[in-house]
């Protein structure tokens, strides 16, 4: 097993390349589902989630070839079986996503029910009950979802209790080959829905609403449809890690491919601690910068929720932040009930943290020192490896599978940038 070794307390410069979105690329790779021809994917990032659901769809019969870096092509006429098995959906959570274009073009199926990050209780019944909304029969059997819609799945007015980003992204491909009109309301606003939503839309499905709260699909009463190559966007909150990378060793670090109004509520945070930042180019394609600040960093105060609020996948790494600032920060997670477990981590790394039920007290400023620790989900792990950039000595970082899960080539890119960084074996 690898671990990550890592000197901390150097100056870092330089550029660094946002890899494309994990989070809109695994729903992409199920959006195939409905394709009648070649779906050509480009800028995926080469990471076991990835690579985890490219198996799955392979697993189902889908033909894939990889035509270069980050390019794939994906052909799910040959697709042969509709069961999603537990040994891969255990491996990651999001393989729920099958459920919704399987059952729309197939009229059945079965899938485990998912595993991936024990960050807390993330129930599919929102998913479920959706689909029977849409006409299907499922029923959770032997630790499976079954699924089945014999006549096609029907248009429906869908009224989401909680947001919820995968149910949503499983409804919009669900209803995409519904008979009628579907209506998603209380649908999630994050940038990956829209973009799976733009992806519908060029295939010449009538969809409204994009990017709104209450998404309209009029849907093609089971034709396949037909998608354009399509390029995954920036990964917002790997952008955001990185620009916590410069902020916590104070460094002037360079972010190249960042969509500016993806990570306004991280920016807008780092400006309040006491960071400038600053966006050129392209609003879909541009040049992210952050500076040193020359004064002591300011103590703050989160709420994480739904997109265009705080993001909970940055949480972690601004508690890591945190430590740095003088005074007492505040951190309410609203999301997921077990999102604090890198606190335990971070205070062997000398964090001071107190929690109170969803609140993280951070008091700052605090010498923290290298040690061994152990990564318990992916966000965690990135602010493992923030803590260990500033710490004095040498810090270990076990368990980095979780890493690997969602950061592209993570210590390259930190070791261009001049962190003493290595991967190494157990």
């Amino acid at each position: 097993m690898d671990y990550l070794e890592i000197e901390g307390g150097y100056k870092l410069n330089g550029n660094v390349k946002i890899s494309g979105s994990k989070n809109s690329a695994l729903p992409l790779l199920a959006l195939s589902i409905l394709s009648k021809n070649n779906m050509e994917l480009n800028n995926l990032p080469e990471v076991a989630d990835i690579n985890t659901f490219v198996k799955l769809l392979t697993m189902l019969g889908a033909n894939i070839e990889t035509s270069g870096y980050g390019c794939r092509t994906i052909n799910t006429s040959t697709i042969n079986d509709t069961r999603a098995t537990y040994d891969i959906v255990r491996k990651m959570r999001a393989s729920i996503l099958v459920l919704g274009p399987l059952l729309a073009r197939f009229g059945h199926c079965e899938v485990s029910l998912p595993g991936g990050c024990a960050i807390g209780a993330r129930p599919v019944d929102l998913h479920i009950k959706a689909m029977q909304k849409l006409g299907a029969e499922v029923e959770v059997k032997g630790g499976y979802i079954l699924a089945n819609a014999k006549n096609g799945l029907k248009g429906a007015d869908i009224v989401f209790d909680k947001i919820t980003v995968t149910g949503t992204s499983n409804v919009i491909m669900a209803s995409a080959l519904a008979s009628g009109k579907s209506r998603i309301i209380n649908a999630a606003k994050e940038p990956e829905v829209v973009q799976l939503c733009q992806t519908l839309s060029d295939g010449g499905l009538s969809i409204s609403g994009i990017g709104s709260s209450e998404i309209i699909i009029n849907g093609t009463g089971g034709e396949l449809l037909e998608f354009k190559p399509t390029k995954v966007i920036p990964d917002r909150i790997e952008a955001g890690t990185y620009l916590c990378v410069g902020a916590i060793t104070n460094s002037h670090i360079t972010l190249i491919d960042v969509v500016d109004e993806h990570i306004e509520s991280i920016t807008l945070k780092l400006k309040e601690i006491g960071f400038e930042t600053m966006f050129n180019g392209d609003i879909n394609n541009g040049i992210m910068e952050i500076y040193p600040s020359k004064k002591s960093l300011n103590s703050f105060r989160i709420t994480t929720t739904e997109y265009p609020g705080f993001p909970t996948d940055m949480q972690a790494q601004f508690m890591a932040l945190s430590t740095q600032c003088e005074g007492a920060s505040f951190i309410k997670e609203t999301l997921f009930e077990n999102r604090f477990m890198h606190v335990n981590e971070l205070q062997r790394l000398g964090a001071n943290i107190a929690i109170d039920g969803n609140v993280a007290q951070i008091n700052g400023k605090s010498e923290l020192i290298g040690a061994d620790v152990m990564a318990t989900d992916l966000r965690a792990s990135s602010a493992l490896v923030l803590a260990a950039l500033v710490a004095k000595g040498v810090s270990k970082i076990h368990r980095i599978y979780h890493l690997d899960r969602g950061y592209e080539h993570l210590e390259t890119k930190l070791s261009s940038l001049g962190a003493k960084i290595k991967r190494l074996k157990e």
